[in-house]
């Protein structure tokens, strides 16, 4: 890849990375740390890696940097957990966009990416599976196990309205 190519990754593909890793965490900093971390070794394999290959190679590469992140911060983090499962408001929704990221993160992580990268990144059931290191197969069960969970916690959508 050349330095031209290299920019281009840059332009063509950083939003969509940072959305990817910024959907997951939910924390902008981290996910920025996480993006330039994961051109910074874009770039010490430049010559190694093609463009036509670099998209997916940055989101592989992104993905594997936040379960690293995640798991550090699980180890250092021991103070205890809280469920709000239990708890229902009662209040009415009027933003679906929150309601959805409400939804998403109660889905375990490897119900989740699989379903962001399907559906909001657009990504095809071979290419989630290179990302996440799944077969094809558990791709789609994790995905329609995502959808499943994702349309019982939001239910009906007159309710959501």
């Amino acid at each position: 890849m050349t330095v031209r190519e290299y920019n281009r990754c840059v332009d063509d593909f950083a939003d969509a990375v940072y959305r990817f890793i910024r959907a997951d965490l939910r924390d902008d900093d981290r996910a920025h740390d996480i993006v330039q971390d994961s051109y910074e070794k874009l770039w010490k394999q430049v010559t190694e890696i093609k463009y036509e290959s670099a998209k997916s190679w940055l989101f592989s590469t992104a993905y594997r940097e936040m379960i690293d992140v995640i798991r550090k911060e699980r180890r250092m983090t021991v103070v205890g957990s809280y469920d709000d499962t239990g708890i229902i408001d009662e209040s009415q929704y009027s933003d679906l966009n929150e309601v959805l990221h409400k939804a998403l993160a109660t889905l375990p992580e490897n119900h989740r990416t699989p379903l962001l990268l399907r559906d909001y990144e657009g990504y095809s059931y071979k290419e989630i599976g290179e990302i996440t290191g799944q077969s094809e197969a558990q791709v789609k069960i994790n995905i329609y196990r995502g959808r499943l969970a994702m349309r019982e916690y939001i239910g009906e959508l007159e309710n959501v309205v």
